[in-house]
C-alpha cells in the first residue's frame, strides 16, 4: 500500500503528467503578451492610414518586424493552449479529439501565414 502525500502528488505532475507544464506555458505566454500586445498596437496604430510604401518601410525595420513576429507566434500559441483547455473542459469523446485537432490546425495555419507575411515584408 502506497501512501502519497500532497507534495508527492504535486511532484508527479498529476494524472496526465503534463498539467503543470501546460499551465506554466500558458502563464508564461500570457505574461509575454502583456508586453507584446501594447507594443504591437502602437506599431500597427502608427502604420494605419499611411501609404503602402510607408507600411512596408515600417515593417522592414528590425524592431517592428520582431515585435510583429513574436506577437503572432506567442499569441496564436496562447490561443491554441486556451482553446484546448476549453475544449477539454466542455466536450467528451470523439468530438473532443476532432475539435482539438481542428483548433491546432487552425492556429498553426494562421501562425504560419502571419509569420510568412511579416518575413516577406521584412526581407
Amino acid at each position: 500500500m502506497r501512501y502519497l502525500t500532497d507534495r508527492k502528488r504535486a511532484v508527479g505532475l498529476g494524472a496526465s503528467r503534463t498539467g503543470t507544464e501546460h499551465h506554466w506555458s500558458t502563464i508564461v505566454s500570457a505574461v509575454a503578451l502583456v508586453g507584446l500586445i501594447p507594443a504591437f498596437v502602437v506599431i500597427v496604430g502608427r502604420a494605419l492610414g499611411t501609404s503602402h510604401d510607408e507600411v512596408l518601410a515600417t515593417f522592414s525595420r528590425p524592431f517592428p518586424a520582431i515585435v510583429a513576429l513574436l506577437t503572432i507566434g506567442v499569441g496564436l500559441m496562447h490561443f491554441r493552449s486556451g482553446a484546448q483547455i476549453m475544449i477539454e473542459d466542455y466536450s467528451r469523446g470523439l468530438i473532443r479529439k476532432v475539435l482539438i485537432i481542428a483548433v491546432t490546425c487552425i492556429s498553426y495555419s494562421a501562425m504560419v501565414a502571419g509569420l510568412y507575411a511579416v518575413i516577406r515584408i521584412a526581407i
